[in-house]
């Protein structure tokens, strides 16, 4: 039994994949950036594994400001220590605490919708 897809369902598969990609990439870094006995060559392997597995999917249109951040959060951080020849473990240890600000940030972001309560206001009145 073969079902065909529509393109639209098509479109909103890639899309799902894409984003729990996205989020798979920020959880993973905070969870090393937290870690204390994480090193730089442990960082490196498995942020290029997971930037890998990024740039394997489609890339998408991103609507919300929470994902374009991340995106963006996500190819500066790789730019800046993945391909940057002159990062060393002592750059890395000093930049934990910095990245785990802007991931937190970025969390801030994507919740701040689910905190607001003026969205029930109308709905009570």
């Amino acid at each position: 039994m073969n079902k065909k897809f529509t393109p639209k369902q098509i479109e909103k598969y890639k899309r799902q994949k894409y984003i729990a990609a996205l989020e798979k990439c920020t959880k993973n870094l905070f969870r090393l950036f937290r870690d204390e006995k994480s090193t730089l060559d442990n960082y490196k392997n498995k942020f290029t594994k997971l930037k890998k597995e990024l740039e394997s999917l489609d890339t998408i249109r991103l609507d919300t400001e929470y994902l374009k951040k991340t995106k963006e959060y996500i190819d500066l951080l790789y730019k800046d220590t993945i391909l940057n020849e002159n990062f060393e473990q002592n750059d890395y240890q000093n930049i934990k605490s910095e990245q785990l600000t802007n991931l937190n940030r970025l969390q801030k972001m994507k919740n701040q919708r689910k905190y607001n309560k003026n969205r029930f206001k109308e709905d009570f009145f």
